[in-house]
């Protein structure tokens, strides 16, 4: 049996820090930049238009963020 995929257990791992992860039909897909994960998302809309893709950006380590 394959277990389903998680942003949680995206969260977790660590090979996926300082990347844009696309979670879409139990299927990861990163990008480097946002450009690339903008290119990914239209992709995925375009060949699995019903899934609804889950989006997020994992900081590198240490990384600190400002929030204005």
């Amino acid at each position: 049996m394959k277990k389903t995929i998680t942003m949680t257990d995206i969260f977790k791992n660590s090979r996926y820090r300082g990347k844009h992860v696309i979670l879409a039909a139990g299927r990861v897909y990163t990008a480097n930049t946002g450009e690339g994960a903008a290119e990914i998302l239209r992709k995925v809309r375009k060949n699995q238009p019903g899934v609804i893709p889950e989006v997020a950006y994992l900081p590198k380590a240490h990384s600190l963020i400002l929030w204005m």
